[in-house]
């Protein structure tokens, strides 16, 4: 299943040969930097399933980002579904993502995301989607900016699954955008 194809990157669902990929970046130290822990394998594993599982079931969730010209997995990218009661209302949607460290500085993430973006607007007709982070991850806060997101300072929040053994991982800053804000952000970028 290709949710998008940009020049460089194809958004897919998964397969299972993508396991080792994702097992990878959700144990690599700098990738999960802003993160309160990094994950085994066995937690990884369980992961993909219920990622691949919720993709099955609502059509959201984060897809697989591979190369094009290759379909070599390279990280995640994708509209979910929150689970943040009462920080976010149930049906909040969310665009997130994770690349493996040699994808890094490649604008991939903001190519991938401006896809997923306009996906959720054009085809999934959403009103808003939001994103958030630890304040101190500048690289996502940046590709938030460059995808026309605003702050929205009065939604910020402690993440409650970030225990209190990591309180400095806690709060996270919220990003959001409406498609009338995306159409704007497109037609500027002409």
């Amino acid at each position: 299943m290709i949710i998008r194809e940009t020049d460089r990157l194809r958004i897919r669902g998964w397969k299972e040969s993508d396991r080792d990929l994702f097992a990878e970046i959700n144990s690599d130290p700098k990738v999960m930097e802003f993160f309160a822990f990094r994950r085994s394998r066995a937690e990884s594993d369980a992961l993909f399933d219920r990622i691949g599982r919720g993709i099955s079931e609502t059509g959201f969730g984060f897809f697989a980002l591979t190369l094009r010209d290759s379909d070599i997995p390279i990280g995640f990218c994708g509209l979910a579904l929150t689970d943040l009661e009462p920080h976010l209302p149930n049906g909040t949607i969310e665009i997130g993502w994770r690349l493996a460290l040699p994808f890094w500085g490649k604008g991939y993430v903001t190519e991938a995301a401006a896809a997923l973006l306009d996906y959720g607007f054009t085809e999934r007709s959403l009103g808003e989607i939001v994103s958030f982070a630890v304040p101190e991850n500048t690289r996502s806060t940046a590709v938030m900016k460059r995808l026309g997101m605003r702050p929205d300072p009065s939604r910020d929040f402690d993440h409650p699954r970030v225990p209190d053994t990591h309180a400095h991982l806690k709060r996270h800053v919220l990003y959001a955008i409406t498609a009338d804000e995306w159409a704007r952000h497109i037609l500027a970028q002409g």
